[in-house]
């Protein structure tokens, strides 16, 4: 009998490089890679002519060939121009089944011919589990093949017999091969005779299952019933891997750890898989569920956008099939309108119900739970009917694509028909008045307020109060109150306060009172200290103290000090400093300079010093700079900074600075730096600057941009402007940028559109404005309506209208009834 080698002469499987081609094993964590794709030698020389064995090696397969999902579009690589093809995957993070497959794979390697099937559902990863097992065998020169042409049964069948040493046979979706009532079971066989022959081995053969048919095959037949599967299933008997459905925990730790490595298919599909752990699912189906979008027709996508809008707007995830087929009447042209037929929606619905890998389909049908609730409660309100929900993935698909469009008519009249759930309602209301559709926030608000939204019937309140109507905002404040919205009842008392009613007022208040608010209590001590009753006010400020609020003892300790009763006063100090406010050890000493009493101040002073505390002692540091005791007040910012309050230090260098002292004031600045107080690198920054040390300034603002700053570099970009460095500025306001400062794309945009760069002063403030500045398009708006280009300010108002960015005071008078959904003005409506 001939034994085979394993491994090639002096190759070892000590090997820890689990590459696709550039990737490694760092513990449980396999790095992502590039495959390349290359046509090289033939394995060895019994591949060609008749008898053509039916493997290539491992190195020249595609990943996706070999049917692992796709997670995103293939792009070229970086250095790899000269390759036919190159593939990205997405890093791989190892999970317990890995273990057993670099088991199997080991054992190849040492000789010993192995078969591991992975079972597990749809799209868990299981294909890339095997992609991943296989690569140490690559890098020692074995073969791959996958059976597949002209059918997969039909292949193996045909070339089994002729697979030699060294060889991965991939079985990818197995049933494929052993689901046959005749061929499966041949198949079966040949692959148990593949497994079993010391003059092919070593062989690893893989494949995968779906629990079903794996359960289907190892099931043991009914007594005197049919046994379709006993070679399949005496094949499969100890040789399947369980594939879990969702990673776990530790799991996700690590995906999370590659995504800040800067994976980014990790990362985005981390956003929405981070809470139920389907991971595998998210980065397989996101490419198709792309592709479904993008290739649907236009009834299709009217359905998809119209849910799109109403999850980016507010709606929850459960969408009414009513409100979705009337909401997209309006994406769809009079063209494609008019070819619908009477079933357009089922057969649309249906379609958008088909799943991709994962299980996941782009508009599936959904259920709501129901509630749970105790005998008594109310009943629940009306059924919606039939409900969907969208994919994740196209949900956030849809708020990045999308976020610049104000929804149609038929999206705001089908929500105001169809919707009920009061949550949706205001939600909507919200974003309505974000984009200045006004009378469609004003009918979208009522439904909410008439569901009994509180927050929808105090906003009704203060548009009432508004137009004068000072009863029927009372009367919605009072609903609002009543439903929970915690700020309505002080805008009652405040009404009555402009009104002049202090009697009514204190009414309120004191119904307030009655709930133990702690705020309630202290603005009621207040009202009765202001109408002279200072026994009263004491004891209110007292509840308010029990109630949980520690700056009505600050109130009552400044009341018995304007009172005269300065003992009173620095025994309540003393009891606010027990509580945890160290900084009312500070107010006695205040009181005595008030009063005069330096004497007393300092003997104060000096007690409260002990202390050790880091704000009492910058206080006191502050203190003795302004006593200019300069001297005393270093030493104790020094020893703030010490016991934890290093900005003490910069606090004290800016007293100075402002006094002129620059030298002691760098000095300072320089001291608390040293200190760990990243505010002062600004500072000192900015002073390099002035002095003309550029690169002392920029070196300066890049560590304060690490320390968590970065506007420090706009900052200097804005002085190089004022300065006529504009291509130093820019360069810096860049900086600025990638160090994640959106008001530096703002002022960039400003720099571009004085320079005449109309176009680039609009890319960078779409830029700026979805990094977090919302007023950058109203504010280039007004500067083309300074310009007299009205035209283009009018084109920068509507789209940041549109978008729901804030806008000016000014673009009130500009619609003053609002816009309509297709952006025109909308003409007087009440």
């Amino acid at each position: 009998m001939t034994h085979h080698n394993a491994l090639p002469q002096g190759a070892s499987w000590a090997h820890t490089d689990n590459r696709i081609i550039d990737g490694t094993v760092h513990g449980n964590v396999i790095q992502a890679g590039v495959v390349n794709i290359h046509s090289g030698p033939a394995h060895d020389s019994d591949r060609t002519g008749a008898g053509r064995r039916p493997e290539k090696p491992i190195r020249q397969w595609d990943p996706h060939d070999l049917e692992v999902h796709p997670a995103g579009a293939s792009r070229p690589v970086a250095g790899r121009s000269g390759d036919p093809r190159a593939v990205v995957l997405p890093s791989y993070v190892r999970r317990a089944h890995d273990q057993n497959l670099a088991d199997a794979a080991g054992d190849a390697a040492k000789g010993r011919s192995r078969m591991v099937v992975l079972v597990g559902s749809s799209s868990t990863g299981k294909t890339r589990a095997c992609w991943e097992a296989v690569q140490p065998l690559a890098d020692q020169g074995w073969a791959l093949w996958h059976p597949f042409d002209p059918t997969r049964a039909e292949a193996a069948l045909a070339d089994l017999e002729r697979v030699g040493p060294h060889t991965v046979l991939w079985l990818n979706e197995t049933q494929h091969y052993l689901g046959g009532p005749q061929a499966g079971e041949r198949i079966a066989a040949a692959l148990h005779t593949l497994l079993t022959d010391p003059g092919r081995e070593p062989v690893l053969i893989l494949g995968t299952l779906w629990p079903e048919y794996a359960s289907q095959y190892i099931a043991l037949p009914h007594p005197g019933g049919p046994d379709p599967h006993s070679r399949a299933r005496e094949l499969l008997t100890g040789r399947t891997l369980t594939v879990p459905d969702t990673f776990d925990q530790n799991e996700l730790l690590a995906a999370e750890a590659l995504a800040r490595d800067g994976d980014q298919l990790l990362a985005d599909a981390l956003t929405r898989a981070h809470t139920d752990g389907r991971l595998a699912q998210d980065l397989a189906g996101a490419p198709e569920l792309l592709r479904r979008y993008q290739h649907a027709i236009p009834a299709t996508r009217g359905l998809l956008e119209a849910a799109m809008d109403a999850r980016r707007l507010g709606v929850g995830v459960h969408l009414p099939q009513t409100f979705l087929t009337d909401a997209a009447a309006d994406y769809l042209t009079d063209h494609d309108w008019d070819q619908l037929t009477d079933d357009w929606a089922e057969a649309a619905l249906s379609d958008l119900a088909r799943p991709v890998h994962g299980k996941q389909a782009p508009l599936r049908r959904s259920a709501m739970r129901s509630p749970r609730r105790p005998p008594g409660s109310p009943t629940p309100g009306p059924e919606e009917g039939p409900m969907f929900r969208l994919a994740d993935y196209l949900e956030q698909h849809g708020r990045a694509t999308r976020r610049r469009l104000c929804p149609p008519a038929s999206f705001w009249h089908a929500a105001h028909i169809h919707l009920i759930r009061p949550e949706d309602l205001n939600n909507l209301a919200t974003a309505a008045e974000a984009r200045f559709r006004k009378q469609w926030a004003h009918h979208l608000r009522h439904r909410a307020a008439d569901a009994g939204h509180s927050r929808a019937l105090f906003d009704l309140a203060v548009t009432r109060e508004r137009a004068g109507d000072r009863e029927g905002a009372e009367s919605l404040y009072r609903q609002a109150a009543d439903a929970g919205w915690p700020l309505a009842r002080g805008s009652l008392v405040w009404m009555r306060e402009q009104a002049g009613d202090w009697e009514g007022a204190e009414a309120l208040y004191r119904q307030a009172a009655d709930t133990g608010n702690p705020q309630v209590l202290a603005n009621l001590a207040w009202m009765r200290k202001q109408a002279g009753d200072r026994e009263g006010a004491e004891s209110l400020y007292l509840q308010a103290a029990d109630a949980g609020d520690p700056g009505a003892l600050f109130d009552l300790a400044s009341m018995r000090e304007q009172a005269g009763d300065r003992e009173g006063a620095e025994a309540l100090y003393r009891q606010i400093a027990d509580t945890g406010w160290p900084l009312a050890l500070v107010s006695p000493v205040w009181m005595r300079e008030r009063a005069g009493d330096w004497e007393g101040a300092e003997a104060l002073y000096r007690q409260t010093a002990d202390t050790g505390n880091p704000q009492v002692l910058a206080n006191l540091a502050w203190m003795r700079e302004r006593a200019g005791d300069r001297e005393g007040a270093e030493s104790l910012a020094q020893q703030a900074a010490d016991a934890g309050d290093p900005g003490a230090l910069t606090r004290l260098a800016q007293m100075r600075e402002r006094a002129g002292d620059w030298e002691s004031a760098e000095s300072l600045y320089l001291q608390a730096a040293d200190a760990g107080d990243p505010q002062v690198l600004a500072v000192l920054a900015e002073m390099r600057e002035q002095a003309g040390d550029r690169e002392g300034a920029e070196s300066l603002a890049w560590q304060a941009a690490d320390a968590g700053d970065p506007q420090v570099l706009a900052v200097l970009a804005e002085m190089r402007e004022q300065a006529g460095d504009r291509e130093g500025a820019e360069s810096l306001y860049l900086q600025a940028a990638d160090a994640s400062d959106p008001g530096a794309l703002t002022r960039l945009a400003q720099m571009r559109e004085r320079a005449g760069d109309r176009e680039g002063a609009e890319s960078l403030a779409w830029q700026a404005a979805d990094a977090g500045d919302p007023q950058v398009l109203a504010v280039l708006a007004e500067m083309r309506e300074q310009a007299g280009d009205r035209e283009g300010a009018e084109s920068l108002y509507l789209q940041a209208a549109d978008a729901g960015l804030d806008l000016h005071t000014s673009t009130i008078d500009r619609w003053p009834w609002g816009l309509d959904p297709d952006g025109s003005p909308t003409p007087p409506w009440h």
